[in-house]
C-alpha cells in the first residue's frame, strides 16, 4: 500500500455542508496572476475564496444561491460573474463578483496573526492566548524559547487542550518538516510560536469535542444493556484498543489507564518491572466497570467535564474553558 503525505491541513469557513464545486477565477493579463480566487457551491450556498487558503476567515465570502439546492455552476469567459443553475427550483441566477467587497473585509480583519486572535476562546486578550504566550506567574527568570521543536509538538497540543491522534502528529510533522524545503532545500525540526499557533487553529477541530460524536462511537461499536444504552463490554472495549485503529499496545494501555485514574505517582509511565500483562489485566478489571457508556467513557475515565448549553449539543469543555 502507497503511504499517503499531506502536504498542508488548513480551516475554512463552514457554510451549512461541504464545498461540492469550485472553479478557479480566470484572469485577463499575466499581471493578475499574482493573486488568485476560487468560486465554489455547496448545498445551497455559492462563494468566493481567496488564494493561497491559509485558515485566514475573512479570506471567504458566501451566500445562499439556492434555497432549496444548487445543481450546477459556471464561470463568465471573463471572470466577471458566476451563473448557478437550481435544481428543485428550476432556475438560473447571475451573480456578480466583486473582489474589491472581500478584498475590503481581509483588510479590515488585520494582518499577521490578528484575524487568527477571533478563532480562539477570548480572543487575544482572553486567557487562553496570555497562558500561552506568557506561561505561569512566576518570581524566577523565565527564558522563553521563540520556537518549539518539532518532538516536543504532541506534548504541547495536548497541554493546550487538543490531542491528535497519531495519523495527525504524522500529518503536522510532514507540513512542519517540508514547510521551507522549496525555498531552501532544507528540512525544519522547529517551528516559531506564530506558526504553530496557526497549526493549532488548523488542525484543531473545529467544532470542538461534542458528546453527539462519542455516542455515535458507541452506537456503532456497543449494544443496548438493560437501561436502553448503548455500552461496550470492558473485554471488547479493551480489545478495540488493542487491535482496532492506530491500536495500543499492552504496555501502553497500561500506562495510559494508570494516568488516567491517578496510579502512577509522577503521572507519566510507570516503572517497566511495575507492571505485567497479567497485572494490567487485574489492575482494569478493578478499574473499569463491566459495562462503559459514552457518558462513563467521557466523565469518568477521561475526566472530562460536559458542559450543557441551551439548546445545542452537550460539549466537553475545552482546556482553555477551565484556566
Amino acid at each position: 500500500m502507497q503511504k499517503r503525505y499531506v502536504v498542508k491541513t488548513l480551516l475554512g469557513p463552514v457554510y451549512g455542508s461541504p464545498i461540492e464545486q469550485i472553479q478557479i477565477l480566470p484572469v485577463k493579463s499575466t499581471l493578475e496572476l499574482q493573486k488568485r480566487y476560487v468560486v465554489f457551491i455547496n448545498r445551497d450556498k455559492v462563494g468566493l475564496q481567496i488564494l493561497p487558503v491559509d485558515g485566514n476567515p475573512h479570506k471567504t465570502s458566501a451566500l445562499i444561491c439556492h434555497p432549496n439546492g444548487v445543481a450546477g455552476m459556471a464561470l463568465s469567459y471573463d471572470g466577471c460573474c458566476a451563473f448557478t443553475a437550481g435544481g428543485q427550483d428550476r432556475s438560473v441566477v447571475q451573480w456578480e463578483i466583486n473582489l474589491s467587497a472581500l478584498e475590503a473585509a481581509v483588510s479590515l480583519g488585520g494582518e499577521d496573526l490578528t484575524p487568527f486572535y477571533g478563532l480562539v476562546s477570548g480572543g487575544r486578550e482572553g486567557k487562553f492566548y496570555r497562558l500561552r504566550s506568557q506561561g505561569i506567574d512566576t518570581m524566577e527568570t523565565r527564558k522563553v524559547s521563540e520556537h518549539i521543536c518539532l518532538s516536543e509538538l504532541p506534548f504541547v497540543m495536548r497541554a493546550i487542550g487538543f490531542y491528535p491522534s497519531e495519523g495527525e502528529i504524522e500529518d503536522m510533522f510532514n507540513e512542519i518538516r517540508f514547510s521551507e524545503y522549496v525555498d531552501t532545500g532544507k528540512l525544519t525540526d522547529k517551528i516559531n510560536l506564530p506558526d504553530f499557533f496557526k497549526v493549532y487553529l488548523n488542525h484543531r477541530p473545529p467544532f470542538g469535542n461534542t458528546m453527539s460524536g462519542i455516542q455515535q462511537s458507541f452506537d456503532i461499536l456497543g449494544f443496548t444493556n438493560s437501561k436502553g444504552e448503548k455500552a461496550i463490554q470492558r473485554e471488547d472495549f479493551l480489545n478495540l484498543l488493542h487491535t482496532k485503529g492506530e491500536h495500543m499496545t499492552e504496555e501502553e494501555m497500561t500506562d495510559c489507564f494508570a494516568t488516567l485514574f491517578g496510579l502512577n505517582p509522577e503521572g507519566w509511565k510507570s516503572e517497566p518491572a511495575a507492571s505485567s500483562v497479567k497485572g494490567s489485566e487485574i489492575c482494569l478489571e478493578e478499574e473499569l466497570p463491566d459495562e462503559i457508556t459514552a457518558e462513563i467513557f467521557t466523565t469518568e475515565i477521561l475526566g472530562l467535564t460536559i458542559s450543557q448549553d441551551s439548546g445545542q449539543d452537550p460539549r466537553i469543555s475545552e482546556a482553555e474553558q477551565s484556566f
